[in-house]
């Protein structure tokens, strides 16, 4: 099963592909797509929804997962940030593609066992299950990585015990 996972923002949105094959997790590409903070916010979010699109063309997931959103102090910055989460997930559904979305806590908990572990932890987590040389140069890329994690190994769980963790 191939897996788009995305860690959704208006000026660094990232994104990983995995592939899963039993328990072998295999990466395929990941990067982060950037918009610049002078652009008009409707030029960014087209910007990002359009490369979701390429994105989602170039590798044809099977499914996908996204963070939820969680600010506790700049409203303006969560409302800008859901604004270009939804064309997100406009992308992702416009294709068909089955979205589960995730919160920071489960994919902490996914990947490295404990839910207050710190990006640094993750970060290492993502490099080790996926056996890469080194962590990725952005936390947009590695969380976005991480999510995909969460995802193969949130559906490994409802195919093997019929329930589903994730919304």
């Amino acid at each position: 099963m191939r897996i788009l996972g995305i860690d959704p923002g208006i000026g660094r949105t990232g994104w990983g592909v995995i592939d899963t094959e039993g328990q072998k997790l295999t990466v395929k590409d990941f990067g982060c797509i950037e918009t610049p903070a002078g652009m008009e916010i409707g030029e960014r979010i087209e910007q990002i929804y359009d490369r979701v699109g390429e994105i989602l063309d170039e590798y044809n997931p099977d499914s996908a997962g996204i963070e939820e959103l969680f600010f506790n102090t700049n409203s303006k910055t969560a409302f800008v940030v859901g604004q270009a989460r939804g064309v997100m997930m406009l992308a992702v559904t416009k294709k068909k593609i089955p979205l589960s979305i995730y919160t920071p806590l489960q994919v902490k908990i996914a990947v490295t066992g404990y839910g207050r572990a710190e990006k640094r932890q993750v970060a290492q987590m993502v490099k080790t299950l996926l056996k890469l040389e080194s962590i990725p140069k952005l936390d947009d890329t590695t969380d976005a990585l991480a999510i995909a994690i969460t995802h193969a190994f949130s559906y490994r769980l409802k195919n093997e015990f019929g329930k589903n963790p994730a919304k």
